[in-house]
């Protein structure tokens, strides 16, 4: 873990690489969770945080997954990329904070308890995401 001084410093300066996993049940319901957090403290929001040293992406979701939710997952592939800026940060003080998702789709099946870690303050089944959240879709470029 990087001690909260470092992690200030580094956040003033850089973009932080993330993992946002879009959670859909079976039957098309997504499984949002209200952040307990800044910088979206207070809102409804899909599963995600930072990519840890030595982690996949892939990995990094679905621990994200695990950790925020106890959820099984079926299938998961990326889909995408998020970036974002932010008035809030962790620490409460004043820099924005820049985020850079790689944006992943996990099904999970149906009637699995949902046992949220604590990062969340409850969790819901919705039939959008978010407004904020715009996945900007892979592109293919021909070599």
């Amino acid at each position: 873990m990087i001690p909260s001084d470092k992690y200030e410093s580094i956040m003033r300066v850089l973009p932080i690489l993330c993992v946002d996993i879009i959670v859909k049940t079976e039957s098309g319901k997504y499984i949002l969770i209200k952040r307990k957090n800044r910088p979206l403290s207070g809102r409804w929001w899909v599963i995600g945080g930072r990519v840890l040293k030595d982690e996949t992406l892939e990995q990094a979701a679905k621990r994200k997954v695990k950790e925020e939710t106890d959820l099984n997952i079926k299938e998961i592939r990326p889909i995408g990329y998020y970036e974002d800026t932010f008035v809030a940060n962790p620490f409460g003080t004043r820099f924005r904070q820049h985020s850079v998702s790689l944006v992943f789709l996990a099904i999970v099946k149906e009637n699995q308890d949902v046992k949220l870690d604590y990062q969340s303050l409850a969790w819901k089944y919705s039939k959008v995401l978010p407004r904020r959240f715009q996945v900007k879709p892979f592109g293919c470029l021909q070599p």
